[in-house]
């Protein structure tokens, strides 16, 4: 479910502090029911695609459709060069963690995409990738039910766009975000974590 960007903006997240000057893009409750200490377990499911049948989250068809037409597009029009990414365009935001996050556990990588992870808290868990369009976070919270007695996540996008074109991409992808991506991907992370929630 999408909710306003309020629901990420108005709780005491780190990122806030190091994401300064992203904006907040898109904010979605996962449906991940848990306990208080079940963040790690997302994270892994994410990463490493850890759930019922060993995918990862983006191996989705629409998804995985849309992110190859993506990538082609990328290469033909040269925006994913290594120079335009994260150390090359723009520095890492690894560099404005204060000394607790940047000692404190970093968090794995994303296999099925280009993202590198930040750092990782108890209820906190961001990742970085940048191309010649945008810079963008993604950062997935780990937070009480409204009514009480679970838990379960919430991610967040951030996006920094470079110029007109990162503003003008942005506008252009905003339908297949909304109508392919974004709700095939949240049945995939769904079936994974009621599978993995199974198998435990």
């Amino acid at each position: 479910m999408r909710l306003p960007r309020s629901a990420h903006t108005s709780r005491p997240w780190r990122i806030h502090e190091i994401a300064t000057g992203f904006h907040v893009e898109d904010v979605w409750e996962l449906p991940t029911p848990g306990g208080p200490d079940d963040l790690a377990r997302l994270v892994r499911q994410m990463a490493d695609g850890e759930g019922g049948d060993g995918r990862s989250p983006i191996s989705a068809p629409v998804p995985r459709a849309l992110f190859a037409i993506r990538w082609k597009l990328g290469a033909l029009l040269g925006w994913d060069r290594p120079g335009d990414g994260v150390g090359g365009r723009v520095p890492s935001l690894r560099a404005r963690l204060p000394a607790d996050l940047r000692d404190g556990p970093r968090g794995p990588d994303l296999r099925a995409a280009p993202f590198t992870s930040l750092y990782q808290t108890h209820d906190e868990w961001a990742a970085e990738m940048a191309n010649r369009t945008v810079h963008t976070v993604m950062h997935i919270g780990w937070v009480p039910d409204a009514g009480g007695g679970g838990h379960h996540g919430r991610m967040a996008v951030l996006v920094k766009p470079n110029g007109l074109l990162g503003a003008a991409y942005m506008a252009a992808i905003k339908p297949f975000r909304y109508l392919g991506v974004y709700p095939a991907l949240l049945r995939m992370i769904g079936r994974e974590w009621r599978a993995g929630a199974g198998a435990r």
